[in-house]
């Protein structure tokens, strides 16, 4: 349910949706030389005595009731009438960035399921290994316009890692949202093989990180 303190008078049903469905992430700090430094500066100012971040795991908690029950909005109805409607999170797509190469802890089972990416972790669900695989190597390709020779594809690499930060995980659902389970629950499974989706701190991360998500 959305908070008390939020009036939903003048606002379109958008904005109360965008209101309610934001995560409010709680505060963590620690003194700057404990944290990594090379892309800090792209997030927040480095003269700060303390630093503020939050981990991977503090933003999926803000989707645990909403995947069990639902987010609910205020909806204003054509006729005035105010209701409450409730929407379930659904991953889509996912990449996280760091700003220094990390390997995932995998099971040996699903080896064939993971392609490593100059010491960063890939991954991807079953059935649509081949089609996500073809997705990333679109996108890295055309990122930076690297044309198709291998010398100037090995320089258009470094220059994307350096530009965007290293590759930790990615995945894309092709799964419509009917068939999918919910975010919270998603994120358990993909976590289980690659921990640092919960453990990961917002200070680590290269602000080229970014998820999609279906409601």
């Amino acid at each position: 349910m959305w908070s008390s303190s939020w009036s939903t008078r003048g606002n379109s049903n958008l904005e109360n949706f965008i209101h309610c469905v934001t995560p409010n992430l709680p505060s963590r700090s620690h003194p700057p030389q404990s944290c990594i430094h090379e892309l800090k500066s792209q997030c927040q100012p480095t003269d700060k005595e303390i630093v503020e971040y939050f981990t991977l795991g503090d933003l999926w908690n803000c989707y645990c009731e909403w995947s069990a029950y639902g987010a609910g909005t205020p909806v204003v109805l054509s006729n005035g009438e105010e209701i409450s409607q409730y929407y379930v999170p659904y991953l889509s797509a996912i990449q996280i960035y760091t700003n220094k190469s990390l390997v995932a802890s995998r099971n040996p089972r699903e080896d064939s399921d993971v392609v490593e990416l100059e010491s960063d972790s890939w991954s991807d669900d079953s059935g649509s290994d081949k089609l996500s695989r073809s997705l990333s190597n679109n996108s890295s390709r055309t990122w930076d316009g690297i044309s198709e020779d291998s010398s100037v594809e090995q320089d258009g690499s470094w220059l994307m890692t350096n530009k965007l930060g290293h590759l930790y995980f990615q995945y894309f659902e092709m799964a419509s949202p009917y068939w999918r389970v919910p975010l919270a629950d998603k994120i358990t499974e993909l976590a289980r093989n690659h921990p640092g989706l919960t453990t990961l701190k917002s200070v680590d991360l290269s602000p080229a990180s970014w998820m999609a998500v279906a409601w």
